[in-house]
């Protein structure tokens, strides 16, 4: 299968697309269109892989691969201090002080702790060879689908830092939406600074507006305030979305006098601190900029997962099971689910998936058809007709070319969604009485439930890490960095690799087809 020219690419479909029926879908660093014609509603699926980060390589080249390589290595390597001004390192101060040496077999003593990180630690972005571009998932540079190693920096505590501890101003800030997880990452933070010997530790209410709304005055942190506040949802600090000017924001940095600033957000967010630390480089400040990942949609691009997300589909669980509860129970009942998820559909999959009760599920990134011999309401009549009963889970950015844009916009710059939901409940409402079925349509919207809850043990382990290493990778000099997981192991990202676009679900991936196996639902197209 040859792979198709690059796209226009910029995160989110461009103007010239929005007229037609193409979502673009970006999964690791793979984007994949898949079309169809919105007027006739053809059966047509294409899908074709496509590896945006691909330069301009000559594959007749022997040495493409080498070459390859090398420009991977130059745009994942991490943004330092060092680069901007002249800063000397120093022994670090973490050290796991209840560690004792021990005697080897000759009677010598040898340290029994070496948790350190070095430099040059990589990590695999990707670690499946594929044998064909055909592949389920396939994840192809040429069109041989050749295996080329991409590495990736090693997160964790390194042997020298770039700061003095005892003078640190670290200050910690919150934005966006609500995530499960948030006062975790707060409080695993503050203790790994402290760890470090950090006294002076603040948090910005609000997101951004706390640089710039007075009224918003800084609060102190420390083990004693943090201690039990990942025990609640929600975040301690508050949230807020949009922002300042950068350049007021980064004088507000200078008049407090931070020395780092961990920024928990979004795609929009990261963007946003990417922005702070490029003119803090400008400025030649000694200011680190680290973010961790915060999004219940899982949508940052590179990574495994993103904390909040396990809590989401467990909390969507409840309202699966109560729409199950409800249909079953009906005659010719029908249970309806909204779950978040704007432009992924990785909530809803694994929802689905865990519920194993769901008869259709309803993703952004594959295009369905509500009427005709292959549409959705056509195959609720066949589930009607066999089982007595029915359960859709969908996703709240799915389906939105069938209802009215606004073009509104939120504070972040997000596109205002219609409400497929509502829409579903009614098309399915109208369309049993106009072929003459009974049917009683129970619709269950739980959006911020699954948001403002407690962390779940698997998330709250994951924003502990998270947390910790956001603070070794200030404590190393590193800025404009943001931290995650990769195939199981924690590492460091710059962040422009990681807002290049939203991660999305890959309708050709072993996942997906595990979901359609489980539902049991043909192609709605």
């Amino acid at each position: 299968m040859a792979l198709a020219p690059p796209m226009d690419y910029a995160g989110s479909v461009s103007s010239g697309q929005k007229h037609l029926g193409c979502f673009r879908v970006h999964t690791s660093s793979r984007l994949q269109r898949v079309d169809y014609d919105k007027k006739s509603r053809t059966k047509q699926l294409v899908v074709r892989a496509i590896f945006v980060d691909r330069p301009q390589l000559d594959f007749s080249n022997p040495n493409w691969k080498e070459q390859f390589q090398e420009d991977f290595g130059k745009r994942f390597s991490l943004p330092h201090l060092r680069d901007v001004i002249d800063v000397e390192p120093r022994p670090t101060t973490f050290s796991l002080k209840s560690r004792t040496p021990l005697e080897n077999v000759n009677g010598s003593m040898q340290e029994s702790w070496n948790g350190y990180v070095n430099d040059d630690d990589r990590a695999l972005l990707k670690v499946i060879k594929f044998a064909s571009p055909t592949s389920a998932g396939a994840d192809c540079i040429d069109p041989d689908c050749s295996w080329v190693e991409q590495w990736v920096h090693r997160a964790g505590p390194r042997k020298q830092i770039y700061f003095e501890p005892q003078y640190v101003k670290a200050g910690i800030v919150t934005c966006g939406g609500l995530c499960p997880g948030l006062n975790d990452v707060i409080r695993q933070i503050v203790l790994t600074l402290e760890k470090y010997g950090v006294k002076n530790i603040v948090g910005i209410q609000h997101g951004f507006r706390g640089f710039f709304e007075d009224h918003l005055s800084e609060v102190p942190l420390s083990r004693h305030v943090v201690q039990n506040i990942n025990l609640a949802g929600g975040s301690f600090l508050g949230v807020s979305r949009g922002g300042a000017n950068i350049s007021d924001i980064v004088d507000s940095i200078q008049a407090r006098r931070l020395d780092m600033l961990f920024v928990l957000g979004g795609n929009g967010t990261h963007a946003g601190a990417n922005a702070i630390h490029e003119e803090c480089r400008k400025r030649k400040l000694q200011v680190s900029i680290v973010c961790v990942p915060k999004t219940i949609d899982n949508d940052i691009l590179l990574m495994d997962k993103t904390f909040g997300f396990d809590t989401a589909v467990e909390a969507a669980q409840r309202a699966i099971n109560s729409a199950y509860i409800e249909a079953h129970s009906a005659f010719h009942g029908i249970g309806l689910v909204k779950l978040m998820g704007r432009s992924s559909g990785f909530i809803t999959m694994h929802a689905s998936l865990s519920s194993g009760q769901v008869d259709i599920c309803l993703i952004p990134e594959v295009p369905f058809v509500l009427d005709g011999p292959n549409g959705v309401l056509r195959h609720l009549e066949h589930l009607i007709e066999t089982k007595g009963f029915a359960l859709v889970c969908v996703a709240e950015g799915a389906g939105q070319e069938y209802l009215q844009k606004s073009n509104a916009t939120d504070a972040s710059g997000n596109m205002v969604l219609g409400d497929i939901g509502v829409h579903l409940q009614q098309k399915i409402k109208y369309h049993f009485k106009d072929i003459g079925v009974h049917s009683d349509v129970k619709y269950i919207d739980p959006t911020y439930m699954l948001r403002a809850v407690r962390a779940n043990a698997s998330d709250a382990i994951l924003c502990t890490v998270l947390g910790q290493n956001a603070v070794h990778g200030a404590f190393a000099g590193f800025s404009g960095i943001t931290t995650g997981v990769c195939n199981t192991h924690n590492v460091y990202l710059p962040i422009p690799e990681v807002i290049k676009s939203t991660r999305f679900v890959d309708p050709n991936s072993r996942m997906w087809h595990r979901c359609l196996t489980s539902t049991g639902q043909p192609d709605f197209h």
